[in-house]
């Protein structure tokens, strides 16, 4: 018994130790994000382009068939309540408040939060990032915070496109395939969904999109740097990025309703 204890006090010791550099790392990366929107914004761009552009086809094809399935699921669940007009509200309120955002920030982690990790560890286990600093240069400034804001940037984006791509997937299927009234699948909808919904989904993508870049670069500035390291740090970037998305996506949708 006195070893689980001892145990568990120095997890508990190790979680607070890390919570708090973690906060402190936030923090440095925050104070060098104006400089780095305003100095070089190219870097910004191309980090916009990495994490959201390369991650368009699979946001697309996913959103496309998650709203196939919404429209399918909606249809044949509301249609026993003689209310199958309203599956384009149905399907809207699910991607723009819960789905969207969320599904998106798994992605988003799966493809562009491991890439970031595993770059950055890769330039740690090569010691690129000690010959910067040999060279006076900031690897935080110059490595970490352009990839962190171009994260942030992309994410509503993408939370966007899914979105948009999932309403027509679910068109495609209520209207064309189970004959669903095309006036009322889109009149349904407008009149169901208000600008609180949207800035719910507005909300939830932005703060996804800081704490999906703020792991990946956590994770991969902190790798071991060695092949296993920056595996395990690839790894944990995934993990941990899942955990804290859908225990944010509560937290938000409980102080939001």
């Amino acid at each position: 018994m006195r070893t689980l204890i001892r145990d568990l006090y120095n997890n508990l010791v190790e979680f607070v130790r890390t919570f708090g550099a973690f906060q402190l790392f936030f923090l440095r990366v925050l104070s060098h994000a104006p400089q780095m929107v305003f100095g070089r914004p190219g870097l910004v761009v191309k980090q916009i382009y990495n994490a959201g552009a390369l991650s368009l086809v699979i946001i697309m094809v996913c959103g496309f068939f998650v709203g196939g399935v919404l429209g399918l699921q909606g249809y044949s669940n509301l249609a026993r309540f003689n209310a199958a007009d309203s599956v384009g509200a149905l399907v809207a309120l699910a991607l723009i408040k819960e789905l969207g955002p969320v599904i998106t920030a798994l992605l988003f982690a799966g493809r562009a939060g491991t890439a970031l990790s595993s770059e950055i560890g890769l330039m740690k286990a090569t010691d690129q990032l000690s010959a910067m600093e040999m060279m006076a240069v900031s690897p935080v400034k110059r490595v970490l915070v352009p990839r962190f804001l171009g994260g942030v940037v992309a994410m509503p984006l993408l939370v966007a496109i899914f979105t948009c791509i999932g309403l027509f997937g679910a068109h495609i299927v209520a209207v064309d395939l189970l004959s669903v009234d095309v006036g009322a699948f889109w009149q349904q909808m407008q009149l169901s969904v208000d600008m609180e919904d949207i800035q719910e989904g507005v909300l939830k993508s932005f703060v996804f999109g800081i704490v999906a870049s703020l792991l990946a670069v956590w994770e991969g500035y902190n790798a071991i740097p060695t092949a296993e390291g920056v595996g395990r740090a690839t790894t944990r970037t995934v993990v941990i990025t899942a955990i804290s998305v859908l225990i944010l996506d509560f937290m938000i949708t409980a102080v939001m309703l």
